[in-house]
């Protein structure tokens, strides 16, 4: 059993403010205020509307139970390692953690194989998960392999210091060269396996910046400054330009892909012991470069 101590910098709710700075769901905020386990200035609170000003907030990280989730052998590509964080390029159909419907062969499965020591800050089905990846979204994600750097990583990514950009092929041509849709983003009301922007929604940005336009279909740049569920296929898909392979959100499959053409190819970080800044890239996965070299000989 481990404590952890946050500063409060802000005021807001006590459960937001456990989710933004542990990257937790909301759901295991939920469990662990109720437990008992999270105290506002040395009380214990069990409400997770309870209103924070000042002072620290402490929460009790449980020693892991027996893993529910098991170690499968399910090849990963690894393209960085050390004492405190793993970046993998997640390979396309891969889902990153079990969940309902899907029990084992995810990137959780396989990190647990792959990697000895994990976080166990985000519970015994999450270990390690500071982020997460959408299961047909490709590209780069850190792992935390201890609780310090889980914390270090997931307030990188609340202050917006860790920068996650993706490439993804959309429908239609975008007149703006660059631009920042700011638009909120909440579950969709008519199907619970959707999100949708709605002003009910939490806040959601994402910048983009055209790479390279085909005519009907743009090469574009995104940047996340929150992290919502399905932020950037949902932003692209309000605005018109859904995602090639998008199915959920209305991308067309001319090109008979298994999945949206959207990578993280690029993050940017600060290392939590050494505070190193390091960058990470890597290369659009074969089906992606395919597609693109059909429309580039298409149009030459």
């Amino acid at each position: 059993m481990e404590e952890i101590t946050l500063n409060i910098d802000r005021e807001d709710r006590l459960d937001i403010f456990l989710a933004d700075k542990l990257q937790f769901t909301r759901s295991h905020v939920k469990k662990i205020i109720e437990d008992g386990l999270v105290t506002v200035n040395d009380e214990i609170i069990k409400k997770g509307g309870f209103k924070i000003k000042d002072g620290t907030v402490s929460v009790i990280i449980e020693d892991p139970e027996v893993i529910s989730a098991d170690p499968e052998d399910i090849p990963i590509d690894i393209i960085y390692q050390d004492k405190d964080i793993a970046v993998i390029n997640k390979q396309q159909g891969l889902v990153t953690h079990p969940c309902e419907g899907t029990k084992n062969g995810t990137l959780v499965n396989a990190i647990m194989f792959h990697i000895k020591d994990l976080s166990a800050i985000n519970g015994v089905l999450r270990p390690g998960i500071v982020h997460r990846l959408d299961k047909d979204t490709s590209g780069l994600i850190v792992i935390a392999k201890n609780n310090e750097a889980h914390i270090s990583l997931a307030d990188q990514i609340q202050t917006k210091v860790c920068g996650r950009y993706y490439l993804a092929l959309v429908a239609g041509n975008i007149k703006e060269d660059k631009g920042v849709i700011d638009l909120p983003i909440g579950r969709n009301k008519k199907d619970r396996k959707k999100m949708a922007v709605d002003a009910d929604g939490r806040r959601a940005v994402t910048e983009y910046k055209v790479k390279e336009r085909f005519g009907d279909y743009t090469l574009v740049e995104f940047k996340l400054r929150t992290g919502r569920t399905h932020q950037i296929r949902v932003h692209s898909s309000y605005k018109k330009h859904p995602i090639v392979g998008d199915k959920l959100y209305g991308g067309d499959d001319k090109f008979k892909l298994n999945g949206q053409l959207l990578h993280a190819y690029k993050l940017e970080l600060i290392q939590p012991t050494t505070k190193e800044k390091m960058v990470f890239t890597c290369d659009l996965p074969d089906y992606f470069e395919n597609v693109l070299e059909k429309l580039r000989k298409r149009n030459n």
